[in-house]
């Protein structure tokens, strides 16, 4: 509509029924916007839901095993691993040491290696083994 003052573009707005809107108040002139302001900001909710909704979050989740754990139930604790990856999920895997069994920190590296080794096609190994106190921690994310 060009450059008008303040009064005549109220006006104009109060003749349609909508309202004036400063879209960038830094210009000189100041731009406005004649547009209903309600249906605005209604417009601008769906479209942050909307992308709230695409948005995805990633997840950690944890497995906890012990250094003497069987080969067995290694598989099964693998398996659900891989699950959790299948799923776009991170997760930490956790060797618990009790009492004396800090000296077999060994046993539970090879552990850690073997289940990186065994879910190397579909994860990667974020984080690599280290102690936190009693426990040894690897972070696996998926590729």
């Amino acid at each position: 509509m060009g450059i008008l003052q303040i009064h005549q573009a109220l006006a104009i707005a109060n003749d349609h029924g909508l309202d004036l809107v400063e879209v960038s108040p830094n210009a000189k002139p100041p731009v406005c916007k004649i547009m209903d302001y309600g249906r605005y900001k209604y417009e601008q909710t769906k479209k942050k839901q909307e992308a709230k909704k695409k948005q995805s979050t990633v997840q950690v989740k944890e497995i906890k095993v012990r250094p003497k754990t069987g080969a067995h139930d290694l598989q099964t604790k693998i398996g659900h691993i891989t699950k959790f990856i299948g799923n776009k999920d991170k997760v930490k895997v956790t060797v618990m040491f009790r009492g004396r069994e800090i000296t077999l920190s060994q046993q539970g590296r090879d552990m850690l290696s073997r289940i990186a080794e065994s879910v190397n096609e579909i994860a990667t190994v974020e984080s690599y083994p280290k102690f936190e106190g009693r426990t040894m921690i690897m972070i696996l994310a998926p590729k």
